[in-house]
């Protein structure tokens, strides 16, 4: 079987679309249909089922992709490395999201970088986004807010993260936590809201797990960046829903108050995900290794 179209019909697996997978491997998509259909007639069975956007894989695809991917992934890593690990750089390519990659994953890497690992890190705050990515070969080691299925990318726990309800003292003075758990949502609900996006998912999860509630108020201030929503909570534009160790500063500091203390805290699983079989390969492996090292200081 020819290791080329093998190496197409991944990227294909990967891509969910022809085009993608041509625009990945620097091929015409015509050229990727053809070798397509040349290693289905070889193999006697149809591979993918043509859909109106993009393909979906028979049975026998995801069989074969489960089997060969892994070994064409460590086929392209020898040959960017070469035998010998010690000589060369290795570049590590790394998608998370930007606030969390930024404070915590990329520091943490850091030791592997004193040892000749190089990262690339992209910042994407779209959990599909961040694993249609990965999949499809553009970064080696994604974090992710969600465990992905099927049996192309595996996931491993990194750590929970604590949501905390905080606002600057100026509101806070207002709103005792003995008031707030006897009116709960509806008083909070008077108040500014600084948040990340118009559908307030933030606040939406703390409502859910501590209220019992959908949030029915729209936000004063939108910026897409927990550290801007910081700063402006801090300055007193209204009350967020914070990472606690994105907050954790600001509150010793004085400058943000946490508003309830929850039995049960809001928590939002990160995992740290990789394509099925390239743990295997020696630097993902010690990033990985590193990572869940650090999350335990997390």
């Amino acid at each position: 079987m020819d290791l080329a179209l093998l190496r197409t019909f991944v990227a294909v697996h990967r891509a969910g679309s022809f085009t993608r997978a041509a625009a990945l491997l620097g091929l015409s998509q015509p050229a990727v249909t053809s070798q397509i259909r040349t290693l289905e007639r070889q193999l006697g069975r149809p591979l993918f089922l043509r859909q109106a956007r993009g393909v979906t894989p028979t049975t026998i695809g995801d069989e074969l992709a489960h089997r060969a991917a892994p070994h064409l992934d460590a086929l392209v890593e020898i040959a960017e490395t070469g035998l010998d690990e010690e000589g060369g750089v290795r570049t590590l390519h790394i998608a998370g999201p930007p606030e969390f990659t930024a404070l915590r994953v990329l520091p943490a890497l850091t030791p592997l970088v004193g040892q000749g690992l190089a990262v690339r890190a992209s910042f994407l705050g779209n959990t599909e986004e961040i694993l249609d990515g990965l999949a499809a070969g553009h970064h080696d080691l994604a974090v992710a807010t969600a465990r992905p299925r099927g049996g192309l990318l595996v996931s491993t726990p990194l750590c929970d993260e604590e949501y905390v309800l905080v606002a600057a003292e100026r509101w806070a003075a207002r709103l005792s936590p003995e008031v707030l758990l006897e009116k709960g949502a509806m008083l909070l609900e008077q108040l500014p809201v600084v948040e990340v996006h118009e559908s307030l998912p933030f606040v939406a999860r703390y409502w859910a797990s501590v209220f019992e509630a959908e949030p029915t108020v729209a936000a004063t201030v939108i910026a897409p960046d927990l550290r801007a929503v910081r700063e402006s909570a801090a300055a007193g534009a209204g009350l967020a829903v914070l990472p606690r160790y994105l907050c954790e500063e600001a509150l010793a500091q004085g400058r943000l108050v946490a508003l309830l203390d929850p039995p049960v805290p809001p928590l939002r699983t990160y995992f740290l995900v990789v394509r099925t079989g390239t743990l295997a390969l020696s630097p993902l492996a010690r990033a990985h290794e590193e990572l869940l090292r650090a999350a335990g200081d997390w």
